[in-house]
């Protein structure tokens, strides 16, 4: 895979070249580029199968250099330092990305999976699901979530979900009209991913959207009818956190 670096900071560079040279043999570093301008010019005359991008740059960002080019045909593998709002809009996007400083073990599994979708020919919408999450970071109520799937992967508005069911080490994603999506994660993965949202973790197996809430009948824990008309039991340690969001939300 023909590759490019990106990032202002020469330690940065140095040490992703190393880990990939030691690690990742399958990967050519064609360029490297301190900043956006560098990078732009070096993916129009190289046209690379894979860029490793850094997101916080000055001048232009990556992710503003990112929105402006015309076309995206190529892997992306996002390098970045810690920020909540940021590795939220990445996560909900199924978005490659690597923490600064670069670990040897996910810099491995990042160019592995982009090396399999490069052979699968896989589009990329999700990096324009990506900058829509940008550009709603820090209210997830408005982002969508991009599910990896089979056949590649679905964006769903988050209104669309009504609940999420654990199968295993699977989630079931039952969804507006009667759909459903079934992803190879496990359901802990979207309770932390949704911590934030509409979203409550009610008993070990359900994971539901409290907009979609139609009623709640008491008991031990009680139990919640979803719009759907789908019967779903609240767990006793669950029913005080339930109670306190819903009225949180209704205000009733």
């Amino acid at each position: 895979m023909k590759a490019i670096l990106v990032d202002d900071e020469p330690d940065g560079i140095r040490t992703l070249k190393k880990l990939l040279e030691r690690h990742c043999p399958q990967v050519k570093i064609e360029a490297t580029c301190a900043n956006a301008v560098m990078a732009k010019q070096q993916l129009e005359a190289m046209k690379p199968d894979l860029v490793f991008l850094d997101i916080q740059m000055p001048g232009q960002s990556g992710l503003e250099m990112l929105a402006a080019l015309p076309v995206k045909n190529f892997e992306i593998i996002f390098v970045t330092a810690h920020n909540e709002y940021l590795l939220q809009a990445l996560q909900y996007s199924a978005a490659d990305y690597l923490l600064k400083p670069v670990d040897e073990d996910r810099l491995m599994e990042a160019v592995l999976r982009a090396e399999k979708r490069l052979k699968e020919g896989k589009k990329e919408e999700w990096t324009e699901t990506l900058l829509h999450n940008l550009s709603n970071k820090g209210n997830p109520a408005e982002m969508r979530l991009c599910l990896p799937t089979l056949k590649g992967f679905i964006i769903l508005k988050l209104d669309d979900i009504l609940y999420c069911e654990a199968e295993r080490s699977y989630t079931i994603f039952h969804l507006e009209g009667n759909k459903t999506v079934t992803v190879s994660k496990p359901l802990l993965e979207y309770d932390n991913l949704l911590a934030d949202t509409t979203f409550l973790r009610i008993h070990k197996s359900f994971l539901i959207n409290l907009y979609h809430v139609k009623e709640y009948h008491r008991g031990e824990g009680g139990m919640v009818i979803m719009s759907n008309n789908e019967a779903i039991e609240v767990s006793r340690r669950k029913k005080e956190q339930f109670l306190i969001k819903i009225k949180e939300i209704y205000r009733y």
